[in-house]
C-alpha cells in the first residue's frame, strides 16, 4: 500500500488535513526553500482563474429544464426530460466482496447533464464535497468527475464553455447530440471540438470500454504520477460514465479498501460492469477517496467504508 492510499484510509476532516498539508508544507519550505514553496504553491493554496464559472455560458446551447422530484431516499426519478434508476450490486463474500452503484439515465437533450466546480470557480486547489457542489446547482444526480484541479494539464470544456486548452492525455468528449467519443487530447484543440458540438470533455481515464468491448491494456496504464498522486491500478475504489446509446448514460462508482464491505475493482473490472449492461463506451473518471454518488442531495454509496465524502474540484450531474 502507498503513503497516499495509507493518508486516504486514516484522513482527518477536510479543513484539518488541508491545514495540516499547509502546515507541513510550510515548514518544508523553511527547511528547503525553493522546493517547499513550489509544492505549497501547486498544491495547496488556491489558484482561482475564473470566478463566477457557471455565468460562463455557450450562446449557442439551451439547457433544458428537468421537473424536480423525490425526497432523498427514492432511488428512482422520472420527468418530462429525464429518467434515473439507481441500482446497487453486491457480489462475492469476506474479503472478495464487491458493492457498486449504477444510475442509468435517459434524457431527452444532452445538455441536461451539466458539469458544476467547486465554489462555482475554476482554477487548481478548489474543492468541496460533491454533496455540497451539487445542492448548489440543484443536482437531482451527479457522481464526482475529473478532479481537474489537481492538474494544469488537459482539455476543460464544461457546458460548452471552454476552460483550459493543454492536451496531455486521452480524453472524453460529450457531444450535444447526445454521443460521446474518446480522443487524444494532443492531436486536437478545444476551439476544434468546440466546433464538432462538443458539450463537455473529461480529461482523466484510461477510456475503458470502445464498442462495447474492454479496451486492452488498461490494467497497465498510469494516470498523473507526479507528486502527490498514487497508482490508479490495482482494485480500488471506483467512478465512471458510459454510454449505452444516444443520450442513454451510465454513471458507475464502486466503493472499495473496506474489508468485509468492498475491496474495490480493478479496471478491467469496472470496464466489464459497463460492458455487462450494454455500454458501447466508457472512460474512468478520478477514483479513491473522491469516489460518491449523489441523489436528491443524498450520499447514495460509502466512501472507503467511512460514509465521508471527500472534498474534489468538480461533478457531472443531471439537472433538476
Amino acid at each position: 500500500m502507498s503513503s497516499r492510499q495509507q493518508a486516504e484510509i486514516t484522513r482527518p476532516p477536510l479543513i484539518s488535513r488541508r491545514k495540516a498539508l499547509a502546515g507541513g508544507l510550510g515548514a518544508l519550505v523553511l527547511a528547503g526553500g525553493g522546493g517547499g514553496a513550489w509544492a505549497l504553491n501547486r498544491y495547496v493554496i488556491d489558484h482561482v482563474e475564473v470566478a463566477e464559472a457557471s455565468a460562463r455560458t455557450a450562446s449557442n446551447v439551451t439547457v433544458a429544464e428537468a421537473d424536480s422530484a423525490g425526497t432523498g431516499t427514492a432511488t428512482s426519478y422520472a420527468s418530462d426530460t429525464a429518467k434515473i434508476s439507481i441500482q446497487t450490486v453486491v457480489t462475492g463474500s469476506g474479503d472478495s466482496q464487491v458493492t457498486y452503484f449504477v444510475a442509468d439515465v435517459t434524457v431527452t437533450d444532452a445538455t441536461i447533464m451539466r458539469s458544476a466546480f467547486a465554489d462555482d470557480e475554476f482554477g487548481e486547489n478548489i474543492i468541496a464535497n460533491p454533496s455540497e457542489i451539487a445542492e448548489g446547482v440543484g443536482a437531482v444526480l451527479a457522481i464526482n468527475g475529473d478532479y481537474y484541479g489537481f492538474r494544469d494539464t488537459g482539455i476543460v470544456i464544461r457546458n460548452g464553455v471552454v476552460f483550459r486548452d493543454k492536451g496531455a492525455r486521452q480524453g472524453l468528449a460529450f457531444l450535444t447530440d447526445g454521443s460521446a467519443r474518446l480522443y487524444d487530447e494532443t492531436t486536437t484543440s478545444a476551439a476544434a471540438l468546440i466546433a464538432d458540438g462538443v458539450w463537455h470533455t473529461l480529461s482523466f481515464g484510461p477510456g475503458l470500454v470502445q464498442d462495447g468491448k474492454v479496451l486492452n491494456g488498461i490494467d497497465t496504464v498510469e494516470i498523473d504520477t507526479n507528486f502527490g498522486n498514487h497508482s490508479v491500478q490495482g482494485r480500488q475504489p471506483r467512478t465512471g460514465v458510459g454510454i449505452v446509446d444516444a443520450n442513454h448514460l451510465l454513471f458507475v462508482v464502486v466503493d472499495g479498501r473496506s474489508a468485509g464491505y468492498s475491496r474495490g475493482v480493478t479496471m478491467s473490472e469496472l470496464a466489464q460492469i459497463f460492458v455487462d449492461r450494454g455500454a458501447k463506451l466508457a472512460y474512468n473518471l478520478d477514483g479513491g477517496g473522491s469516489s460518491a454518488m449523489i441523489f436528491n442531495g443524498g450520499l447514495v454509496n460509502n466512501p472507503l467504508g467511512k460514509g465521508e465524502e471527500r472534498g474534489t474540484s468538480d461533478i457531472l450531474y443531471v439537472a433538476g
